[in-house]
């Protein structure tokens, strides 16, 4: 219980948005097929036709 008391609201919050900073930047930066529409890392949604 007492590793639980360590972690603030702040922390969670810089953590969530490090997260989506990366993913974002890994969308950016990323060839299609990996982080992409039906990518295999980060898949964004349905490739269109």
């Amino acid at each position: 219980m007492n590793l639980l008391s360590q972690i603030s609201f702040d922390a969670i919050a810089a953590s969530l948005l490090a997260c989506l900073v990366i993913r974002e930047l890994m969308i950016i930066v990323l060839p299609d097929d990996i982080a992409g529409p039906g990518g295999w890392l980060v898949d964004t949604g349905e490739e269109e036709a």
